[in-house]
């Protein structure tokens, strides 16, 4: 638990709220007004992706299986317009939310290259 008076969590809970935030960074910057429809996308984004620290997805954890793929809208293949439009809304959606994430993650990661130093040693280097 964790409040603006007591803010001590695991350091686990700050990864999670880091990468919660980012993703609605990534969901809010276009869509300021329609963000609260596209949510429960961030969540599945989020359910579904692969986590390093503990080698499968949160979904994967809970439910025991790999995620439900998703398959990409054919178009034609609907008879209702108003489906049409939310399947082609839903993989722009996706699409854009992966690209800015792959954004983000370059960000991050030149972030923290800035911090790191390069160091090679040659075999004549060492002192023995």
């Amino acid at each position: 638990m964790s409040s603006a008076f007591h803010a001590q969590t695991d350091d686990q809970s700050e990864v999670v709220n880091r990468v919660i935030v980012m993703y609605l960074r990534c969901l809010v910057g276009d869509r300021p007004k329609s963000w609260l429809q596209w949510l429960p996308w961030a969540e599945f984004c989020y359910n579904t992706s692969y986590q390093t620290a503990v080698k499968c997805s949160p979904f994967h954890i809970v439910y025991g299986r790999d995620p439900p793929t998703l398959c990409s809208y054919q178009q034609g293949t609907d008879r209702v317009a108003t489906v049409h439009k939310q399947l082609i809304a839903r993989d722009e959606f996706m699409e854009d939310i992966k690209n800015r994430l792959l954004q983000a993650q370059v960000t991050m990661q030149s972030t923290h290259d800035k911090h790191r130093r390069s160091v090679h040693y040659e075999v004549g280097d060492w002192v023995g």
